[in-house]
């Protein structure tokens, strides 16, 4: 089945070159020139990927991913960007971006990325095979409805707090350390020199144990973090 991408860029020649380049890889592509139509249309969930510039017109390009995450749509994301340095993708990838390319780039490099981001959207998207419900102990998380409920309560969770639940949910019981999850959910194959990761554990930690025991999300000193409920 072909694969259908959208596009939100308002230079009209980056749109055209990066859906000339699409489509003759074999995509259907469809436009937005700013970030109001683009959460309109991307909120259908009806796009296998989105490509999305980061400074659009009618609502800034992180803005909209934010609106997009936040309305439970997990279409990958991949955002292209004049601002480029560390403190720029970093912001990206929190706001529910899955991958960041600066700007200008090689189509190349693109196509390359958004044939990982799809491969490692494949599985979820095989309806009746793929695992669609995580359990780990009295906490489970529903990776299509992206609900997450722990001892009958229903626990807010956003979109990059979702990826690493999801992660760790996956890995259940096992230590997963920071450069594995800077690697599997930020795709970040670098240190960026940051407490990025820790930030979100201990948001996360505190969503799924307030007023909660016993405790499920543990630091593994100088390791990683594990999710399991220890008897």
């Amino acid at each position: 089945m072909t694969r259908k991408i959208l596009i939100v860029e308002d230079d009209a020649a980056t749109a055209a070159y990066a859906a000339k380049g699409l489509a003759e890889a074999g995509f259907t592509v469809e436009q937005a020139g700013d970030g109001r139509d683009g959460l309109f249309l991307a909120s259908e969930g009806l796009f296998d990927a989105i490509v999305a510039d980061r400074m659009l017109p009618g609502l800034d390009g992180l803005a909209m991913i934010a609106a997009i995450r936040a309305a439970g749509v997990g279409t990958p994301v991949l955002v292209l960007s004049a601002l480029g340095t560390v403190d720029d993708r970093i912001a990206g990838l929190d706001a529910g971006a899955d991958d960041y390319l600066p700007k200008p780039f090689a189509f190349s490099e693109l196509l390359a990325r958004m044939t990982a981001l799809l491969r490692r959207a494949g599985p979820l998207a095989s309806a009746g095979t793929a695992q669609s419900r995580l359990v780990v102990g009295d906490l489970e998380v529903d990776l299509i409805a992206r609900t997450v409920i722990r001892q009958g309560r229903q626990i807010a969770i956003g979109g990059r707090e979702f990826a690493l639940l999801e992660y760790l949910a996956r890995n259940a019981g096992q230590v997963v350390t920071r450069t594995m999850m800077l690697e599997k959910v930020w795709n970040y194959h670098f240190d960026p020199g940051s407490n990025v990761v820790d930030v979100h554990m201990g948001r996360l930690r505190r969503k799924l144990e307030e007023g909660m025991e016993p405790p499920i999300l543990h630091t593994v000193r100088g390791a990683g973090y594990r999710l399991a409920i220890d008897r």
